[in-house]
């Protein structure tokens, strides 16, 4: 999982994003950013999933690399940073939604409410929240 393009397998673009959020753990790390506004490393770290920190810090230094993300100085506080989207990353929102209304369509225990889920037409909205 690596940007470097001396790694690539193929030049077939769904195996180049499976190599960089092809685990279990990046794109959680993403839907944290955009769904549970999530910001600083300690916050990524809550998530439900119980994420490992060396496994936390390894996927944000990755998606930094890649473009994905970046990573500032907190203003509030010196000692810690913030990780925020890149257009790059933004760019990935409508893959997030999509995995969302498949995963909820497809998943009898989803959390997302069952109003949400036509039997016609899918998923009209993505009405879930992540827990911390």
């Amino acid at each position: 999982m690596s940007c470097d393009d001396s790694t690539r397998r193929s030049d077939c673009p769904i195996s180049y994003s499976l190599d960089i959020f092809g685990d279990k753990w990046t794109l959680l790390v993403i839907r944290d950013l955009v769904f549970a506004h999530k910001r600083h490393f300690r916050e990524l770290l809550s998530s439900t999933e119980k994420i490992a920190s060396n496994v936390l810090a390894d996927r944000l230094k990755r998606l930094e690399g890649c473009g994905i993300i970046t990573r500032r100085p907190d203003p509030d506080s010196g000692r810690r940073v913030v990780y925020e989207l890149t257009e790059k990353g933004i760019d990935l929102i409508p893959v997030l939604l999509e995995m969302a209304r498949w995963g909820a369509r497809h998943d009898a225990q989803t959390a997302a409410p069952h109003r949400a889920i036509s039997s016609n037409t899918g998923i009209k909205s993505i009405p879930f929240s992540v827990s911390s």
